[in-house]
């Protein structure tokens, strides 16, 4: 059997596979950038080796899985392409590989991360599972009943899977450096929709949802009347959310999580409806409230007297939904956003939108657009989405301590790409 080698092993799902693959006995390495990545950490607990990126990587007896970020004229593509070795794209392997268990698709524009984290602890906590998670994290048992993974919608990379069951959180318009319209991201859905084999679990209150189209049966869940699974009576109580579940109008049972926000509550719904159809008991599925989250969503510390959150939001409506679950969960606290916007497509794209869903915290810091390599830099600054937001500041790295005025705060650090530089920068300064 041969060794498999993933160029750019730290990436968040290349990661998460490399680490199922290990854990079910197959021999990995990969190559990347020598910077830290929080992704490496899990790798270097299984002693995987990472190698920087390097032709002289890549011999004989490899087997090549490369993330989708990288072209083919990559110096070990090329390498790889010359000796004619077996050459996969993660999304085709991880196409292939599912189809050795019941497998369970995660997608949508928002949520699918911490969907898919739930979905993965409710689920280990009664079952041996497989789990990919976009956060970086992966588990592989040979006798998993179960193999629950992301599947993400960007360049339609979600259609080579054909996956038993499908969650599908939301459609909305991101990645408009791909998608032209909302009506081509429903198209995309609409096409993963066919080629699920058992059934799909959709959010019933998400409008391009409930006109899909599938072979399979649709189950709806959400808080409106007309879904399948409702969450009614919700409240919050001993710092938890608690809600009643209906299937189809008739009570089935309360249930808690210790998370706050409606986003959260319609994921959990999500996670407590495919449990269901799978004949799974109430006492089962109520493991929901022992989550602790998955990395980047919603991480929080206490920082003497204030609160620190890493969240990796970076749409309007993730945005939204963040500042939404700060003041929830601390009503009778000033919330702080410090934002960094990733990429200028979408910066350009949703420039109102941002200015509107950032509005909603008492005080904003913006901190520079952070690029990505497959765009050019755009004809936009940060200064473009300041004069959108009344009384914003435009935060610079050795300008951090400004953070220090919100003596009591949350303060929540959102964004894709570097902003935790950021926080560590805020961190370091009362060391």
């Amino acid at each position: 059997m041969g060794i498999y080698h993933f160029v750019g092993i730290k990436g968040t799902g290349m990661s998460s596979l490399a680490q199922i693959l290990s854990d079910t006995g197959m021999q990995v390495q990969g190559s990347d950038i020598d910077q830290y990545i929080f992704t490496q950490d899990q790798l270097e607990k299984r002693d995987i080796p990472i190698l920087s990126f390097s032709k002289e990587n890549i011999k004989e007896g490899l087997i090549i899985i490369a993330g989708n970020a990288f072209k083919e004229d990559h110096e070990e593509i090329k390498e790889a392409k010359r000796l004619g070795l077996p050459f996969y794209r993660y999304h085709e392997f991880l196409g292939e590989w599912l189809g050795k268990y019941t497998s369970i698709a995660v997608t949508g524009a928002h949520g699918k991360t911490s969907t898919t984290g739930l979905l993965a602890h409710v689920l280990e906590a009664s079952f041996p599972i497989s789990y990919l998670i976009g956060d970086g994290t992966g588990k592989g048992a040979p006798e998993s009943k179960y193999f629950v993974f992301e599947a993400c919608e960007y360049r339609r990379h979600f259609l080579a899977y054909q996956p038993d069951y499908a969650i599908m959180t939301n459609i909305d318009f991101d990645h408009p450096d791909y998608f032209k319209d909302i009506e081509d991201v429903y198209s995309a859905f609409q096409e993963m929709a066919e080629n699920v084999k058992k059934g799909i679990i959709a959010c019933g209150d998400d409008e391009y949802l409930q006109s899909i189209q599938a072979k399979v049966p649709v189950l709806y869940y959400g808080l409106n009347d007309n879904n399948d699974f409702q969450a009614k009576s919700i409240r919050i109580e001993n710092q938890r959310t608690v809600f009643d579940v209906y299937v189809r109008n008739t009570f089935y049972d309360t249930f808690e999580i210790n998370t706050f926000g409606t986003h959260n509550i319609l994921n959990a719904l999500a996670v407590i409806a495919i449990c269901h159809y799978e004949e799974m008991n109430p006492a089962q599925i109520k493991e929901i409230v022992s989550f602790t989250g998955v990395k980047r969503r919603f991480s929080e510390k206490k920082w003497n007297k204030q609160v620190l959150v890493d969240d990796y939001a970076h749409h309007p409506k993730e945005i939204e939904a963040t500042i939404e679950a700060a003041r929830k969960k601390y009503p009778d606290k000033e919330i702080v956003a410090i934002f960094q916007p990733h990429t200028f497509s979408r910066t350009k794209t949703f420039l109102k939108e941002f200015g509107d869903s950032l509005s909603a915290a008492d005080a904003i810091y913006l901190c520079d657009i952070f690029g990505s390599a497959r765009e050019t830099k755009a004809d936009l600054s940060i200064e473009d989405l300041k004069e959108l937001i009344p009384n914003s500041k435009v935060l610079e790295l050795d300008e951090v301590e400004k953070l220090n005025n919100h003596a009591s705060g949350v303060l929540v650090f959102m964004g894709a790409g570097d902003i935790q530089k950021y926080q560590d920068a805020y961190e370091r300064i009362f060391i």
